[in-house]
């Protein structure tokens, strides 16, 4: 990759990431709002993540398949490694979802609490008499 489309990619994760968190300041007005806007922003996000990965696992498989017509073609010209190669990133690509989701469960699960403070830490009328 060019410096030039290196420095073009760093600046639109840049714009993306402000874009990001400044929609969720502007709307909102209290620290509880502003988590739960970035919190939304993620699932979506998440969502885009999965949703690519599809895609682009069956781009890969695609390109596995006219790879191994090439190499069936003329061997000479395409190595068998070449298409192996797409197939399992294809393949990992295609599973990537499931498996965040099942190491997701597994790391977080839904048996869990939040921990949480009650009472109070000081009280100044306390008596220990």
């Amino acid at each position: 990759m060019t410096f030039q489309r290196k420095k073009i990619l760093k600046s639109m994760l840049a714009f993306s990431l402000c874009t990001l968190t400044m929609s969720a300041f502007a709307l909102s007005q209290n620290l509880g709002q502003i988590s739960a806007q970035i919190y939304g922003n993620l699932s979506n996000l998440s969502k885009l993540i999965t949703a690519g990965s599809y895609v682009a696992g069956l781009g890969f498989s695609i390109g596995a398949i006219m790879k191994f017509k090439a190499h069936k073609d003329n061997p000479t010209q395409v190595p068998v490694g070449t298409p192996a190669a797409l197939v399992f990133i294809a393949a990992s690509l295609l599973f990537l979802p499931s498996i965040l989701g099942t190491t997701g469960a597994t790391i977080f699960s839904d048996g869990g609490t939040v921990a949480t403070s009650t009472g109070t830490a000081w009280d100044p009328n306390f008596d220990d008499t």
